[in-house]
């Protein structure tokens, strides 16, 4: 993979105990993630609801740690100024959802955010190419998005490939089904940036586990 990229964890919230969410979020920060994962979801662009500012508000006060906010919902563009103002610091939206990507990117941009663009797994890398150079991530979906704890999409590699190929500097996250087992295929292709939901918050030790999945994405 590209070395210049450096490898980041990001847990992903949702596979917390969200009875216990700003514990769970502090527990992750504490054993070396790197930043947090935060789905948006609006039960119309995915079937499922989640949360939305008001619960990003809520544990903003409580850490630092950088909040990536991938957005899976409708209409992005209406959710732009609050997640800026709910703390969110990345703001993911889908190519799928937004008619006017450039458009989108500049909203995000003027709200002081960084913009991250992710694709399904039916999208083509082709597809995002054009929007790439203006993004500060793309995130390569790994299973469907819209549920937790599916399996990940080995098929979903060469796309990978593709992106990091065509931009070896560019932060390249992938999300679904990530744990020790997955890794190295995700690492090996390109990914810098790992999303680990269920791999992290059963682990037994939630450290050793980041630990395991840096040391892939670095060897």
């Amino acid at each position: 993979m590209c070395h210049s990229c450096a490898c980041k964890i990001g847990p992903s919230l949702l596979a917390s105990d969200l009875s216990c969410l700003k514990d769970e979020a502090l527990k992750v920060v504490a054993a070396g993630a790197d930043y947090l994962h935060l789905d948006v979801m609006d039960g119309h662009f995915v079937p499922n609801i989640s949360w939305g500012p008001p619960v990003i508000k809520s544990l903003r006060p409580h850490t630092k740690a950088f909040f990536d906010c991938h957005m899976m919902v409708s209409k992005p563009e209406q959710w732009v100024s609050d997640i800026a103002a709910a703390g969110g610091d990345q703001f993911t939206f889908h190519l799928e959802s937004t008619e006017d990507p450039l458009a989108l990117i500049k909203q995000i941009r003027n709200a002081d955010m960084k913009v991250g663009l992710a694709v399904k797994p039916g999208t083509s890398a082709e597809a995002a190419f054009p929007y790439v150079d203006l993004v500060d991530m793309v995130l390569v979906m790994t299973v469907e998005p819209g549920f937790g704890g599916q399996s990940f999409m080995a098929d979903m590699m060469p796309k990978v490939a593709a992106f990091r190929e065509k931009y070896p500097t560019k932060d390249i996250e992938v999300d679904g089904g990530l744990g020790p087992s997955t890794i190295d295929a995700a690492a090996k292709a390109g990914a810098n940036m790992i999303v680990a939901g269920s791999s992290v918050f059963k682990a037994a030790d939630t450290k050793a586990v980041i630990l395991q999945m840096r040391h892939s994405v670095e060897k």
